[in-house]
């Protein structure tokens, strides 16, 4: 306002002072000091650690906070920086202002980390210094690792997983389940017994919390017990050991089920020849033949428990001749499904018979005439079911289609390597099973599961796939195997756990 008003102005400057021990010019402060002599007269830093002493579990790589927490961190991570600053004593003297951390060799055992903090020192000036910390770790086995290391089997908890069925396809996606969610990551040993799999834990509390995430996948039902191994009577402790007995219930994908009257009648008169179209938690059931849908929780199921009819180890391969939709096709639980009337005749009597089926299918919006597909042949199957006599008037079809067969597709990709992979648990083998048959009837029924994944999306949404570096597409293989089910690139993971020989190639390189 004044210079508009054609007033003289005076122009602020900030004036210079000589600094009171070496005397040279500088900008004023409260101690009258430049920066160099104040740090010489100064040490902010005086008092705080520069090396601390940290405990290091080489097993299950976790650091000791005293006095008997551990905490998992990996090396230059958020977690270990702060785990880092709170060891540290006297800071309540200074503020801290920035740290990060000072790279050193990964077998040094050393941690450094660059703090920057700041300080009121003489007549009020606030002065900024940074130092270095080491941290020198010192290996010590925490109390869990060191119980297993001493002793193996020495665990607290075991949670014994069966399924009385004569296949392991349950027990593929369920440890895909456990690897994605990272539910066994507590198990201390796994082992794969004959119908099932034992996971041991070295504490009660994770082996319910496993129990706890099979019944969210799966419809199963559980016991528990406990033994006694030791006692003191003047402390009053005890020690148990606690076993948990999980059965998975039998009923599988693609089974083809008889329901029993009461279950039928309690689901609205649904059925009673259906088929399991998936499981999870509870069972989804498919009528083929009217595409009714029903779920049965795993309540529901143990109450009044069955079987199934026929298993997908007795599916019959048929060519398709005709197919005629009755109905439009429908999305049914998000899966897409065409009721229609075809004829089929079994691959295997090609050249002996002309015996035809006429049947009604709920596949009409996947088949056509000269497909393949995968069904239950009960014209001639030897049912020993009591459920079935109990169904007065009950007639049975003679086929029952389940899904669409790729086979003679699959023939030309017989041996190839995969794009994808899946990963595995490190499980030990019951040695009291014949291992060269169990062998490959294990490598069979697991090639079947890795068709399921490519054939149906909405098995692998929960699970984790990998791509296959080994794998180098052709040109040619593109082109022949265009028909065949795959998986996509766009749903594959890259697989970033390097293992020590490779980061040490790379370090070498």
């Amino acid at each position: 306002m004044a210079e508009e008003a054609g007033m003289f102005t005076v122009q602020q400057t900030v004036g210079s002072v000589l600094c009171c021990k070496c005397g040279i010019p500088m900008a004023p402060n409260a101690a009258n000091m430049c920066v160099k002599c104040l740090r010489s007269e100064v040490d902010i830093t005086e008092g705080l650690q520069k090396h601390v002493i940290i405990i290091h579990c080489p097993e299950c790589d976790t650091y000791l906070q005293p006095p008997r927490t551990w905490i998992k961190a990996q090396l230059e991570s958020k977690e270990l920086l702060t785990f880092c600053v709170k060891r540290l004593k006297n800071m309540n003297r200074v503020r801290l202002v920035h740290a990060e951390f000072v790279w050193t060799e990964p077998h040094s055992k050393r941690i450094k980390v660059r703090l920057r903090v700041q300080k009121e020192v003489l007549n009020g000036a606030i002065l900024e210094q940074a130092y270095v910390v080491e941290y020198v770790q010192q290996e010590q086995m925490c109390e869990p690792c060191s119980r297993v290391q001493a002793n193996p089997d020495q665990w607290v908890a075991a949670v014994q997983l069966r399924q009385h069925v004569p296949h392991r396809r349950t027990f593929f996606y369920l440890e895909q389940l456990i690897l994605k969610h990272d539910a066994a990551a507590h198990a201390i040993k796994i082992k794969q017994m004959d119908q099932g799999i034992d996971f041991f834990f070295a504490n009660r509390s994770h082996g319910v919390k496993f129990v706890e995430f099979i019944g969210k996948v799966a419809p199963v039902k559980s016991r528990s017990d406990k033994q006694l191994v030791s006692q003191d009577t003047k402390s009053n402790n005890y020690n148990y050991k606690y076993t948990f007995s999980v059965e998975i219930s039998p009923i599988c994908r693609e089974d083809l089920i008889c329901l029993p009257p009461k279950v039928a009648v309690s689901l609205g008169n649904f059925g009673p020849l259906v088929i399991c179209s998936k499981v999870t938690n509870s069972i989804a059931l498919l009528d083929p033949f009217t595409l009714r849908q029903c779920f049965l929780d795993a309540d529901q199921y143990w109450r009044t428990s069955f079987k199934s009819l026929l298993s997908s180890r007795q599916l019959v391969e048929y060519i398709v001749l005709d197919v005629e939709l009755v109905s439009s096709e429908v999305n049914i639980g998000g899966s897409r499904y065409g009721l229609a009337d075809a004829q089929v005749a079994r691959v295997s009597d090609f050249g002996k018979n002309d015996l035809i089926f006429s049947i009604r299918t709920h596949l009409g919006h996947l088949l056509s005439p000269g497909d393949y597909a995968l069904g239950y042949h009960l014209y001639s199957a030897n049912t020993n079911d009591m459920e079935l006599d109990k169904h007065k008037g009950l007639v049975l079809p003679e086929v029952i289609l389940i899904k669409k067969s790729y086979e003679e597709k699959r023939q030309r990709k017989r041996n190839k390597p995969r794009s994808w992979k899946l990963k595995s648990l490190n499980m030990e083998v019951d040695e009291t099973r014949n291992r060269a048959d169990d062998e490959e009837k294990v490598n069979n029924e697991y090639e079947e599961f890795l068709r399921d994944l490519e054939e149906n999306p909405d098995i692998r949404f929960n699970i984790s796939l990998y791509r296959n570096r080994d794998y180098q597409p052709s040109e040619v293989a593109s082109v022949t195997d265009g028909d065949v089910p795959s998986i996509p690139l766009e749903e594959l993971l890259a697989d970033l756990d390097l293992s020590d020989e490779e980061m040490v190639d790379t370090e070498r390189a």
